[in-house]
């Protein structure tokens, strides 16, 4: 064979292989099939070494120290200690000693695949791990496996290293226990708050009972409450309810789903409202009731988590003020507790008093009263949200008016000497639904300046006012001085004016201080400290103050509110000898009373509420301290003038350094001088209106309700068509005609021609009203309205 090289275009020899012709563009990059397979490989084989490598180095730790925890230390600002709550609630079961209904409720709540799944889920975690990456909150991935591993071996923090082991014991755990053993672990180590450990320990926190004897209904709420046991304890925070009610459904539905409980067992179980925490008794008094309060400012701001907490170990100072704090307590006891007879006056029974007292240049709380022991009474009266706060809501509605400078319905400013018609349910203008509130005890007040219809908390005038302003602004105006937004009830409404929302005590307090402060707000805080382990300093968030309101608006509220205190229902307010600005309140059917007031220094709100002690329904008043009733110039006031007398004792008197809003001291008086004509221009109508327009000055005191056939109640009627107009003269001398609507009640027919005021049920034409059919006139209130049926509820406030 030739050593020559072969010509070139000279085919291979027939044994060779053909040479694998280069990728070239795109298919460079796409790897080839064994490159794909080897990666493959190797990374399966990567996965399995780690899997097996973490299995044989991670092993099953003995139990943490839960049942010897540390103790959390609460202290007042002074470094005295409140409380300590390191007493640890368990009590040990066996499965057996749990009911059926116990167990199944669980299943239902947390893991209902527990008997027939593995010890993971990975479907659970990817998805927990995509709802929590993708903004719809924290969510759990774990199996009642897992959690029992978290809970009895592991510590709570939120960890990679935590998740990572919980992963390997849960599986090596699943190896090594029944299902029914980590299921009464796991049921023996889950809180169930108040302080409870365990379903054994929860069932007679909450029902008095043992575990065995749990029925469908009250296990599961217990079950319910592991999600989120301070949330959902109703008793303690009853504003939680319907998200309580939603869990407790969620759990029966549960068992209803997998077979555990009848469809028609089901659809007759009632919600079974558990009995009032009987605490230790060093949680007695107040203390108690502030170590709840602080644990849920704690975990409600995120400084500390409930499972931090639960782990315990923290030193937390508070701003609360011991003497401050016992100068409360006193004043309660002194004013209201020690005047009732409970023995002999069943009403006394369901007298309950709270307070909150509040820095308004700081904003933190000094001072809080919840009740009478937290061990007889476990809600905390001070942080509630389930008793209207009634006429203490008025104030935001003047300070909304002046801030948003709104003006009357016939627009004049609203100021403290604007002149509104204080007639007893007297309709309310520019509202397109029927409102007509009644003023306290049905009195009428005719012409009345808006600085005394505060003094004499007339419902009327601030129903319109809150029209004139806007509800929705009202209620962005109570927001922005410190009610929550949230707050219950807080609707934009007329209603809103005279106190329909359920704001707590603290609420109200942050709220008053605000107007104090000359409109700058700033969230209430009562944590000074925190620290962990007696070292590591927790972070507090810093607070912010912004003028949520003009200057102008928050003082010239606080003028109207002196008057309170100097001419009006709070009188008893002066008895603390300092310069004070109030408003009381009293709930619909008298279920509370309040007085919310500041000096310069401190704002504090006081409220008497009525709850039954057995059945939690809240109660009225009458009758309560042997009086008629409970107003909030009495007891409330009372409480407040010596709680703040003492509290300042020793404290130089300033008085209020105001700027009121420009012609604050200006008359406004309503229009006088209508243009006539068929079509209503000119002054407000005050005293309501019929179905046609109408003309002609506002009506001081009588009152048109609406529309009704044959009779045209309140002396004023739309159009009258010729004639003459049976019972009386017409006002300023109306065109002749008939009046197609019959007789008109009250004697007088403001027919579109100029007049003025009709006071004291007299006419300009010189006849009296009340003379004539249609209705009987009593005290010149212009007879029977004829249309009065509104569609918002219509509370009488004080």
């Amino acid at each position: 064979m030739s050593d020559e090289p072969q010509p070139q275009g000279q085919s291979q020899q027939p044994n060779e292989k053909p040479a694998r012709p280069k990728r070239t563009g795109w298919r460079r990059v796409i790897p080839t099939w064994r490159t794909v397979l080897g990666t493959f490989v190797i990374g399966t084989l990567l996965l399995f070494g780690l899997f097996f490598l973490g299995y044989s180095l991670v092993k099953i730790p003995p139990a943490n120290a839960l049942a010897t925890k540390q103790a959390n230390v609460y202290m007042y600002a002074d470094g005295s200690v409140i409380a300590r709550d390191g007493q640890v609630n368990r009590e040990n079961v066996t499965l057996a000693q749990m009911s059926k209904d116990a167990q199944h409720a669980i299943l239902a709540a947390e893991d209902r695949d527990f008997y027939t799944e593995s010890a993971i889920d990975p479907k659970a975690m990817l998805r927990a791990g995509w709802n929590t990456a993708t903004g719809k909150g924290k969510q759990s991935g774990s199996t009642i496996t897992q959690q029992y591993v978290k809970n009895y071996y592991l510590r709570q923090e939120q960890t990679v290293t935590r998740k990572v082991k919980e992963f390997f014991i849960s599986i090596k755990l699943d190896r090594e226990k029944t299902k029914n053993e980590i299921l009464e672990g796991y049921l023996n180590t889950s809180f169930f708050g108040r302080n409870a450990y365990g379903i054994q320990a929860a069932a007679q926190a909450y029902y008095g009972m043992d575990a065995k004897d749990l029925d469908p209904g009250r296990a599961a709420y217990l079950a319910a409450l592991v999600n989120a046991p301070s949330e959902y304890d109703v008793v303690a925070h009853p504003e939680n309810k319907s998200a309580a009610l939603a869990r407790w459904n969620y759990v029966l539905d549960g068992m209803v789903t997998k077979g555990w409980l009848n469809e028609s067992e089901r659809a007759g179980i009632k919600f079974p409202m558990p009995k009032e925490a009987a605490a230790s008794t060093s949680l007695s008094g107040q203390r108690g009731y502030i170590v709840q309060i602080v644990k849920d400012y704690l975990t409600q701001n995120k400084i500390v988590s409930a499972e931090e907490l639960q782990a315990g170990g923290y030193r937390v100072t508070t701003t609360l003020q011991k003497n401050r704090q016992d100068a409360f307590v006193e004043a309660v006891n002194d004013k209201l507790m020690s005047k009732l007879d409970k023995k002999n006056n069943k009403v006394d029974n369901y007298v309950r008093a709270g307070g909150a007292s509040v820095d308004p240049k700081t904003g933190k709380v000094v001072a809080m009263y919840n009740g009478i022991d937290y061990v007889k009474q476990y809600t905390p009266n001070a942080t509630r949200r389930d008793f209207q706060v009634g006429s203490t809501f008025k104030p935001f509605v003047f300070t909304s008016a002046v801030e948003n400078g709104s003006t009357t319905q016939d627009n004049r400013p609203i100021t403290p000497n604007t002149i509104y018609d204080g007639t007893n349910k007297r309709p309310v203008q520019g509202w397109t639904g029927s409102y007509d509130p009644a003023n306290e005890d049905d009195v009428s007040y005719g012409d009345i300046s808006v600085r005394e219809a505060t003094d004499k908390s007339v419902n009327s005038v601030y129903a319109q006012m809150a029209v004139d302003v806007g509800p929705e602004k009202v209620k962005d105006t109570a927001v922005e001085l410190g009610l929550p937004a949230g707050t219950p009830d807080l609707q934009p409404y007329p209603s809103i004016a005279l106190g329909t929302a359920t704001a707590s005590v603290l609420d109200m307090a942050e709220a008053y201080a605000t107007l104090a402060n000359h409109g700058k707000h700033g969230t209430y805080t009562m944590i000074e400290k925190v620290t962990k382990d007696g070292a590591d300093v927790i972070d507090l968030p810093e607070r912010k103050t912004s003028q949520v309101v003009s200057r102008e608006a928050a003082d010239t509220t606080t003028s109207v509110l002196q008057s309170v205190v100097d001419n009006g229902t709070a009188t008893a307010a002066q008895a603390a000898g300092r310069p004070a600005a109030g408003k009381t309140g009293t709930a619909e059917e008298d279920t509370a009373a309040w007085f919310a007031g500041y000096t310069p220094d401190l704002a504090t709100v006081v409220a008497v509420m009525g709850q039954d002690p057995v059945t939690a329904k809240h109660k009225s008043l009458y009758g309560a301290m042997g009086l008629d009733r409970i107003n909030g110039g009495g007891a409330p006031t009372e409480i407040w003038a010596q709680y703040t007398e003492d509290a300042l004792k020793g404290k130089p008197v300033s008085d209020f350094d105001l700027e009121l809003q420009e012609g604050s001291d200006v008359p406004q008086y309503p229009t006088t001088d209508p243009t006539p004509g068929d079509e209503g221009t000119g002054g407000q109508d005050d005293g309501g209106t019929t179905g046609e327009p109408t003309t002609g000055g506002q009506d001081t005191e009588g009152q048109t309700g609406g529309e009704t056939p044959g009779q045209t109640d309140g002396g004023t009627t739309g159009d009258t068509t010729g004639g003459t107009t049976d019972g009386g003269t017409t006002d300023g001398g109306t065109t002749g005609g008939t009046d197609t609507g019959g007789t008109t009640d009250g004697g007088t027919t403001d027919g579109g021609t100029t007049g003025g005021t009709d006071t004291g049920g007299t006419t300009d034409g010189g006849t009296t009203d009340g003379g004539t059919t249609g209705g009987t006139d009593t005290g010149g209130g212009g007879g029977t309205s004829g249309n009065t049926a509104g569609t918002l509820s219509t509370p009488r406030r004080q």
